[in-house]
């Protein structure tokens, strides 16, 4: 069914002439200089349609995180190309890529990064403030988004007062504030027991079908490899797809 979906979703990108939402082109990424040099990439190529979920596996150092950091616009590459949505990240600058990641791409990251003095609404609605929207949208939206990650009854409660599960879940409701069209996960469930990391991944796949958002997934939990469209796996910083 995996297959069937990812075709799918490529054959009708392809139909309606729509680039891809991400494009990579023999990306290169080292760290230091001579024999003390890290090749945390070698020429890395990927294309992911609009609307599927990827799921992206390796052992601790294979490059995983910096991969979503060059596609997120965190990192730049000492070779190659990336596109988001056919918009070649290369060109933006540092004005345009603080814009794309703030109107077009939402990160979730292991550590859920939750401000502790907010309340979970708060923390939703940051994204929203900095963008200065306007307050009754963001009620609204804010209001919508923890329905939706399950968290309707603990808009109130700060971080401290949630299990790690429901933080987890404040930071992807806080990611979809500005409705991104690329949502960017680096090992979501690596602080949490299977069972809440199952929950977790399960609502990522939800979030993808429900608001078309499409989504890379670092991840070493083979459990949760199932829930993707594709799985890539990186390794002495090149890639392989399963």
């Amino acid at each position: 069914m995996s297959e069937q979906r990812s075709a799918e979703n490529t054959a009708t990108a392809v139909a309606g002439g729509r680039p891809p939402m991400v494009r990579v082109e023999d990306v290169h990424r080292s760290y230091g200089t001579g024999a003390a040099a890290v090749h945390a990439l070698r020429g890395v190529s990927l294309e992911i349609p609009h609307g599927e979920l990827v799921a992206l596996k390796g052992r601790s150092g294979s490059g995983k995180t910096t991969l979503l950091n060059l596609v997120g616009g965190l990192d730049t590459p000492d070779r190659g190309r990336i596109t988001i949505d056919g918009t070649d990240l290369a060109g933006l600058g540092e004005t345009g890529l603080l814009e794309l990641r703030r109107d077009r791409i939402g990160f979730v990251f292991q550590g859920f990064g939750l401000l502790p003095i907010l309340t979970a609404a708060e923390n939703v609605g940051v994204p929203l403030r900095l963008r200065k929207a306007d307050p009754r949208e963001r009620e609204e939206r804010v209001a919508l988004l923890l329905a939706l990650v399950g968290l309707a009854d603990h808009a109130a409660q700060r971080p401290g007062e949630l299990s790690g599960g429901q933080q987890q879940r404040v930071a992807i409701a806080r990611a979809l504030a500005n409705e991104p069209a690329l949502l960017i996960a680096d090992e979501p469930t690596g602080q949490l027991d299977a069972e809440t990391g199952l929950a977790v991944m399960e609502l990522l796949r939800a979030v993808v079908r429900s608001e078309g958002v499409t989504a890379l997934v670092a991840t070493h939990d083979a459990q949760l490899l199932g829930l993707a469209d594709r799985v890539l796996e990186l390794g002495d910083g090149t890639l392989t797809e399963h």
